[in-house]
């Protein structure tokens, strides 16, 4: 329902506005035209879903993953219909996090620009840091130092520093009537000096084609615009290695059971093998220490045909099942194996501090070292739990995985709240504050530790059905 909401932008209404009005494609319709086929992987759509700039995300863009003219592309596109495109700090965050997916994979970029610049009430928090709005123009630069190829569309709007976007790319497309790029429009025109100028006038596609040469390529419709692109593409030379198509078995068990299996309660683990049964290719998996460190399940499969290694939850992270993790991660590092890890944080046991712990402190530590220092592609997916430091010793995002996926029932959060037993004694004077303090906390961390909440501030790539984890 969430996602159903989110696909309708800015609402009917504001789509109404900006197909009839406006006479602009919905940014949906755009990529349609734009890429091979519909079956892209939109990446972080609920981001801003719950921030409190309205109902539906204020993002005010769309990115993912998808193949033009057969080519692997990263597209950026502002959704006009969510406050005019204009950026948000979680607008911002989205493109960044899209561009650093095009430089870690390579991968070509598209941008379709239709947005009316940063939003000024909130310019403190998306203008002056390393990590606001300027560094999408620094990635674009890098970019193309790294020789990644990166095309725009002038398709509505471009305002203030949105229209850097188009200027930096290698060829940017403009649509007549309907494009316009300019730095200060002719609001502002008129109040620095009193003159009027129509949009076309300062920054239409005719001035940008014929006599700025901002833009590169003419179109005279929205269409057309997007055939030019698909032709900028096939002239790019951009091959990437060839995709051999790799035949493969399907699971035994049907991937529609995962529904089933996708763990509600956190107090124990659900044993993970029943979930690799129904993901991996045959439903087959040579496992690794198989009966060392149970607690964490390692070991080597194949997912759509390629030879992947596991590293998955199957209970506490103890000292035995940290030197398993470290061990087995090494051995995919030294034979270039990707990595997929599969995070299902089980709850310690209110066992006192011992040597025991202190001992399972310095392996999760290692393990920790070898997740960082991996230099193969990993992809984490939180099938239930993810709490405190075995976040990190699964490869949680700040250890910086290729990608980042999240079940719905996934919890991430530094402790699990239900482990607060900490209760006022009898006669205590305090007691009554204290227990409406640690309520209150427990309701905080309760709310603060949903997969939405988490997907909604950018903390993973999105939330995804159990069903697709196979295909994403």
């Amino acid at each position: 329902e969430l996602l159903e909401t989110v696909s309708k932008g800015g609402g009917e209404n504001a789509i109404l506005h900006h197909t009839q009005r406006n006479k602009k494609l919905f940014v949906r319709d755009r990529l349609k035209l734009l890429l091979d086929d519909e079956s892209f992987l939109e990446l972080s759509p609920l981001a801003g879903l719950e921030l409190p700039y309205g109902h539906v995300p204020a993002a005010g863009c769309l990115t993912g993953i998808g193949k033009i003219c057969g080519v692997w592309c990263v597209f950026m596109a502002n959704d006009a219909t969510v406050k005019g495109g204009t950026l948000y700090p979680i607008g911002v965050k989205k493109q960044l996090r899209a561009q650093e997916i095009a430089m870690q994979n390579r991968l070509l970029s598209v941008y379709l620009v239709d947005s009316g610049g940063a939003f000024l009430p909130l310019q403190s928090e998306l203008f002056p840091d390393k990590s606001h709005g300027g560094r999408v123009f620094y990635n674009e630069a890098i970019m193309a130092a790294m020789r990644i190829p990166q095309v725009a569309v002038v398709c509505g709007s471009c305002v203030a520093g949105g229209a850097y976007v188009p200027t930096m790319a290698e060829e940017a497309v403009i649509i007549d009537k309907i494009g316009t790029l300019f730095l200060a429009g002719p609001p502002l025109v008129k109040a620095a000096t009193g003159e009027y100028v129509s949009p076309e006038d300062l920054g239409g596609a005719k001035l940008h084609s014929e006599v700025s040469g901002c833009s590169d390529h003419f179109a005279s419709s929205e269409k057309e615009a997007y055939e030019c692109i698909r032709n900028v593409i096939s002239t790019l030379n951009y091959d990437p290695l060839p995709e051999e198509d790799i035949e493969h078995d399907s699971p035994l068990y049907s991937s529609d059971e995962l529904l089933g299996l996708a763990p509600q309660d956190y107090r124990c683990s659900l044993p993970v093998k029943l979930i690799l049964s129904r993901l991996m290719d045959g439903s087959r998996f040579q496992e690794f220490k198989a009966n060392y460190g149970t607690t964490l399940v390692t070991g080597f499969g194949h997912m759509q045909g390629h030879l992947v290694g596991i590293v998955a939850n199957n209970g506490e992270l103890t000292h035995d099942a940290s030197l398993k993790g470290s061990h087995f991660i090494q051995l995919c590092s030294q034979r270039s194996i990707p990595i997929l890890f599969f995070q299902n944080t089980a709850p310690h046991t209110a066992e006192p501090t011992s040597i025991s712990q202190s001992h399972r402190l310095k392996a999760q530590a290692s393990m920790m070292a070898a997740v960082a220092c991996a230099a193969v592609p990993k992809i984490t997916v939180v099938l239930g739990g993810c709490y405190g430091s075995e976040s990190y010793v699964m490869c949680g995002r700040s250890f910086s995985p290729n990608f980042l996926f999240l079940w719905p029932n996934a919890r991430v959060a530094l402790v699990d709240s239900r482990h607060f037993s900490t209760v006022p004694q009898a006669g205590d004077n305090n007691c009554t504050g204290a227990e409406s303090e640690l309520k209150h906390l427990k309701e905080k961390l309760e709310e603060e530790s949903s997969a939405f909440y988490s997907s909604a501030r950018l903390w993973d790539d999105g939330v995804i059905l159990p069903q697709d984890t196979r295909k994403v």
